[in-house]
């Protein structure tokens, strides 16, 4: 089960990071009168779904935090 989580942490900070990636490049296409997505998503979307995927993120850590503690708290030091 810690392997799916560590996975799937890793897969949707890249995703997440690449929406990025592509909202920067957007956001610049578009400056110069261009558009990379074709008006499919702008790049304030991209953000959008960038910030979802991240919040996702923080929440499968804040989990694996909780049972990290709730493992060790009840060994005695």
């Amino acid at each position: 089960m810690q392997k799916i989580l560590s996975g799937a942490m890793r897969a949707l900070f890249i995703i997440a990071f690449g929406l990025l990636a592509i909202a920067i490049a957007e956001a610049l296409a578009n400056a110069f009168g261009y558009t990379i997505m074709r008006g499919s998503y702008t790049a304030g979307r991209l953000l959008e779904l960038a910030s979802v995927f991240l919040i996702f993120v923080v929440a499968l850590l804040l989990r694996q935090i909780r049972d990290q503690l709730k493992g060790s708290s009840g060994r005695a030091s």
